[in-house]
């Protein structure tokens, strides 16, 4: 999966010589937490909920409120945006974009091509990933099998139980552990009692067996 298939497409960017009481009134309006900052079509920063807080007075100051919107209303994002941004490529993998933000401890990524921004991506848009990846939403059960030892062929051969019973694999994850492996298995149109017990005839240890309805 690539970071251009769950990134927000084309999104709202202002200029450097936008207010920052006008970038709140956008996040505001639009439930946002950042907008990209442009000049002449480039990106040159990000403005975010954060670093207004960061850089206009506390409202415990002496500065009325009148004064305090004033200040805002003179002050332009080109004076506390973040000004080194962090970016990924739209055609990156979805784990460079995971990695990245973890590693900067960061909640989203401008997508770029050159220096003109093609997108966001933000720690929401990787979650939902993950989410659908694992195939929490969709229907059937979920299966997890303990592995004692991992072998060449081994995923072949569970597969091949769920398609002597015409049962349809949706969604599969491997989580390897130091002690053993777990396979999540994720499968519709046949009885989870009835594959469970065929699994665990075969030798595999069902640690669990979850049907979708559970966990709407």
């Amino acid at each position: 999966m690539y970071v251009k298939d769950r990134m927000t497409h084309n999104p709202y960017c202002i200029t450097v010589d936008t207010a920052i009481s006008k970038a709140l009134d956008i996040m505001a309006q639009n439930d946002f937490h950042r907008i990209p900052v442009v000049a002449e079509g480039k990106l040159v920063g990000l403005i975010t909920e954060g670093t207004i807080t960061a850089n206009t007075p506390s409202q415990a100051t002496s500065l009325s409120i009148y004064e305090l919107n004033y200040l805002l209303s003179k002050t332009t994002v080109k004076d506390v945006m973040i000004k080194d941004v962090q970016t990924i490529n739209p055609d990156a993998l979805l784990e460079e974009a995971a990695v990245k933000m973890r590693k900067n401890d960061i909640g989203c990524l401008p997508v770029v091509k050159g220096d003109e921004i093609v997108g966001i991506i933000t720690q929401n848009d990787i979650f939902d990933a993950f989410v659908d990846l694992l195939g929490y939403y969709t229907g059937g059960a979920r299966y997890v099998l303990e592995i004692a030892e991992d072998h060449p062929g081994i995923l072949s051969n569970i597969t091949e139980l769920f398609f002597g019973q015409n049962a349809n694999i949706t969604n599969l994850a491997v989580y390897r552990k130091p002690e053993h492996i777990d396979v999540v298995i994720r499968a519709n149109n046949v009885d989870h009692h009835v594959m469970g017990k065929i699994l665990n005839d075969a030798g595999y240890k069902v640690v669990s067996t979850i049907e979708s309805n559970e966990n709407d």
